[in-house]
């Protein structure tokens, strides 16, 4: 309890740090980028508070150290290339004209301190996974997780790489990406970001009282399926390419699996 206390309150007060660096820049885009170099430094805290230092630990921060830096260079690259997120910029801008708030008040109570707490959640595989890694061996379970991790970690990367390629190629302008990993699901970056907490999660889970950070994969999954992932990324977005839809009747929205034939 007093790693997952001190943890969260490590967490807001980093995401208060960036909260005024907002106030600056007037773009909270980049927090995104930096949400994941946050989840690496929760690790490394979590790693100097628990007792020891067994394969489990080095496992979960290595994995950790891993997705964050990758997933964080790259979404940092992203902002820095395309500029502010139109999720975040629609968000601020509805929120202020609705209640007449601040900038400042609008990010700090619907971007920062939300997902502050957010963030916390989603890492409780790395807190518990460290905080009772000496209760059992690392065996087939926390293996099998290791395994799962890192297939999602290089799925995801792969996934983004093609992404980037296609949205770089002027030739493919306003047409859609449907070859590569994207040919086996539309979102093949956010499957493989589940992966990654999945297989966390199970290595935290073989320690027994580990498996209580079980919110953070489902509250993963379900963000990726339903909130600022799947549902989100494809609002409207046939009104924008047309060939979307033909593209989303014979692709899988999330779980790579062979496109159906057109009829």
């Amino acid at each position: 309890m007093l790693l997952l206390a001190l943890n969260l309150g490590f967490v807001l007060l980093l995401f208060s740090a960036l909260w005024a660096l907002a106030q600056i820049n007037r773009d909270p885009s980049f927090i995104d980028a930096f949400w994941a170099f946050s989840i690496v430094l929760i690790a490394v805290l979590s790693f100097t508070l628990s007792p020891g230092a067994t394969w489990r630990h080095m496992l979960i921060v290595g994995l950790t150290t891993l997705w964050g830096m990758r997933l964080g260079v790259h979404l940092l690259m992203r902002w820095r290339h395309e500029g502010a997120d139109r999720r975040y910029t629609k968000l601020l801008s509805d929120v202020r004209e609705k209640r007449g708030w601040s900038y400042a008040r609008t990010t700090a109570l619907f971007v920062f301190a939300p997902q502050a707490v957010l963030l916390w959640l989603t890492s409780l595989p790395v807190q518990l996974g460290q905080a009772f890694a000496s209760e059992a061996s690392l065996g087939a379970l926390g293996y099998a997780g290791a395994a799962l991790a890192l297939f999602g970690i290089g799925y995801e990367t792969l996934a983004d790489a093609q992404l980037s390629r296609f949205k770089h190629d002027p030739s493919k302008q306003g047409q859609v990406l449907d070859t590569g990993l994207w040919a086996w699901s539309r979102h093949p970056n956010y499957f493989g970001e589940a992966c990654v907490w999945w297989g966390l999660w199970l290595i935290a889970a073989e320690t027994g009282w580990g498996a209580l950070a079980l919110p953070g994969p489902v509250f993963v999954t379900f963000t990726l399926l339903k909130l600022s992932g799947v549902t989100l990324q494809e609002a409207n977005i046939e009104d924008r390419r047309p060939d979307y839809a033909r593209y989303k009747a014979r692709t899988s929205a999330f779980v790579p699996r062979p496109p159906r034939s057109e009829s």
